[in-house]
């Protein structure tokens, strides 16, 4: 079974799942009950602790089989980072955080300095850390080297819809690396999807798409399929690009 590794841990499925922007808790529930992703990411800095009926936390922790993956996002820098990262593991009992760390309140791209910094101390505590970065190889390797368990380069920026404009970078990053490179954030569809998986990523991170949808349901369950349908092109031998065309059939000299 072609299953993806994360640390010591193993999936039957490759596709993770955001928890924002969704229309209602109920729906995100649904919604993750309907796929069973991977990891689920929640931002910290929106759980509401003084509230049970709006915690994320305790309603994703009453599903069985699932694994919550905090997230930073909101920090600027990698003392924020820190501390949210040791919040979520005490929220969670688990040891994966997503590190995100965008100072830019417009783009919201990531920090690389400040990502690296908090990553290289978050390693060495025994986090399983996974990166939210530009696809940018020189950084991912340097995050390979300091032990993080993945990294989740972006296809655009976040929410934006954009799809997979980093395209060729991926690509470089997917070549090079032997930890799981997690396409995450800007994808608008299920074939964006599919074509980052057909690149080599191990896995795919959605949240707007599926969450600002007209049914989230129905379209995690297609960017589920398009995951699995990516995966297995990529391990079946995509062919090469040529620049002339190849025919199908042979010259047949009796034709003649």
């Amino acid at each position: 079974m072609d299953l993806l590794k994360i640390g010591d841990y193993e999936f039957n499925t490759r596709l993770l799942l955001g928890t924002g922007k969704y229309s209602s808790i109920d729906i995100m529930i649904e919604t993750v009950k309907a796929v069973k992703p991977a990891l689920i990411t929640v931002a910290l800095k929106r759980v509401n602790i003084d509230n049970p009926d709006e915690d994320i936390f305790i309603a994703l922790q009453n599903i069985e089989d699932i694994i919550l993956m905090p997230n930073t996002a909101g920090a600027k820098t990698a003392e924020e980072a820190y501390k949210l990262a040791h919040i979520g593991k005490e929220l969670s009992g688990e040891r994966f955080v997503k590190i995100e760390i965008h100072p830019d309140t417009e783009y919201l791209l990531p920090d690389a300095i400040e990502t690296f910094n908090v990553c290289k101390k978050l390693t060495r505590e025994g986090f399983y850390v996974m990166p939210y970065i530009n696809a940018d190889l020189v950084l991912a390797r340097r995050l390979e080297e300091i032990g993080c368990v993945s990294v989740m380069p972006l296809a655009a920026p976040i929410g934006s819809g954009r799809g997979l404009l980093t395209y060729e970078f991926i690509q470089m990053i997917t070549d090079k690396l032997n930890i799981p490179v997690i396409v995450d954030a800007g994808l608008k569809s299920p074939s964006e999807a599919a074509a980052a998986m057909e690149l080599g990523a191990a896995a795919i991170l959605v949240n707007t798409a599926v969450a600002l949808s007209e049914n989230p349901i129905a379209m995690a369950k297609a960017f589920d399929m398009a995951v699995t349908a990516g995966r297995k092109a990529y391990k079946a031998g995509i062919i090469d690009t040529v620049s002339h065309a190849r025919a199908s059939s042979p010259n047949l000299d009796f034709l003649l």
